[in-house]
């Protein structure tokens, strides 16, 4: 169980979605003997686990960028020919 399924307050959202997504939802809930709720948690609370690291990258790149801290021409030739660009 997720670290969000655990908290004791909740907040509730209004969210519309396609037919054909709530009609996955409620097969994979009926299913899974869980409510919809329970699975629309679970996968929204994965997918902001999942995608969460990208913002503190680009967090942490903005920093450098401000201090200065760039690559320089020859560790960005080596990334071009490690991967064949």
């Amino acid at each position: 169980m997720t670290t969000a399924l655990k908290e004791a307050s909740t907040r509730t959202i209004n969210v519309r979605i396609p037919v054909g997504v709530y009609q996955q939802l409620e097969a994979l809930a009926k299913a899974t003997a869980r409510t919809k709720s329970f699975v629309t948690l679970e996968a929204l609370s994965r997918y902001l686990e999942t995608q969460s690291w990208q913002v503190k990258d680009i967090e942490a790149g903005i920093v450098d960028a401000e201090s200065g801290d760039f690559a320089t021409d020859t560790q960005v030739n080596a990334v071009f020919a490690k991967y064949g660009a």
